[in-house]
């Protein structure tokens, strides 16, 4: 008989992580609902899963389309993967620009703050409810260029264990996931699509891969609910800092 562990939401699912979470995830039991901005993307992750997996389009730096998104969520929620977020740029301090500031704490933070806040009522009536936010070694690893993604990482790490003190007592755990180097779009974006120097941060090294930190958000989505993994680090073995990375 197939199991069914509930429906689990991803955020950030179109690509990358979230998508190779998605698919984990179903694998594993639970029907899954993918979000994301993309919209075609978002449909054809979901579709290529099966029929566990459903896709809509969401956008969590807009309060209207996390509202609309778990409007459609329906009214049963178990497992949330707060997967969206981002890096852009790489400028020192002296030359930050406030508008990825900005973009960044959106979307890192208070876009996990706002999905949290909508769908904490269904994964408390759960009676087995847990949250994933998959954060980053940037959370409290700072390096040069970083203090943008540093500062919002940090934040939503903040989030995570203010939450974690919150809702001791009620059937909600908390979990923390945080890789260091995977290949992604991830660069690719922090780099507004400049191919060569996204590229470069992966040259002679063997990084993590999406499916890699799948499996680990899998692994902690299906422990026995007494058991509330608080934090995980992730790195590839060539890397032992953000900073410090051993090249071929």
């Amino acid at each position: 008989m197939e199991k069914d562990l509930g429906t689990a939401v991803v955020t950030g699912a179109s690509s990358g992580i979230g998508a190779a979470t998605a698919r984990a995830l179903a694998d594993a039991g639970f029907t899954v609902i993918l979000g994301a901005r993309r919209v075609e993307r978002i449909e054809e992750a979901a579709k290529s899963i099966g029929p566990k997996a459903r896709g809509y389009p969401l956008d969590v730096t807009d309060a209207a389309s996390v509202e609309s998104f778990c409007d459609a969520v329906g009214p049963d929620c178990r497992l949330l993967v707060n997967n969206a977020g981002g890096a852009l740029g790489l400028e020192p301090i002296a030359e930050a620009d406030e508008s990825k500031w900005r973009a960044m704490f959106e979307s890192n933070v208070l876009g996990t703050l706002r999905m949290t806040r909508a769908l904490l009522p269904r994964l408390i009536a759960s009676g087995d409810g847990l949250v994933i936010n998959v954060g980053s070694v940037a959370a409290f690893e700072p390096y040069a260029g970083g203090a943008g993604y540093n500062a919002a990482k940090h934040a939503e790490r903040a989030l995570t264990d203010v939450l974690r003190l919150e809702l001791v007592g009620q059937p909600v755990r908390i979990s923390e996931i945080d890789p260091g180097m995977v290949e992604t779009e991830f660069s690719l974006v922090r780099f507004a699509g400049d191919e060569a120097r996204a590229a470069a941060v992966y040259r002679g090294v063997t990084p993590l891969t999406a499916e890699d930190v799948a499996e680990v958000v899998a692994f902690v989505a299906t422990r026995p609910a007494h058991v509330d993994i608080d934090q995980v680090v992730v790195r590839p073995r060539d890397q032992a800092r953000v900073w410090l990375v051993n090249r071929r």
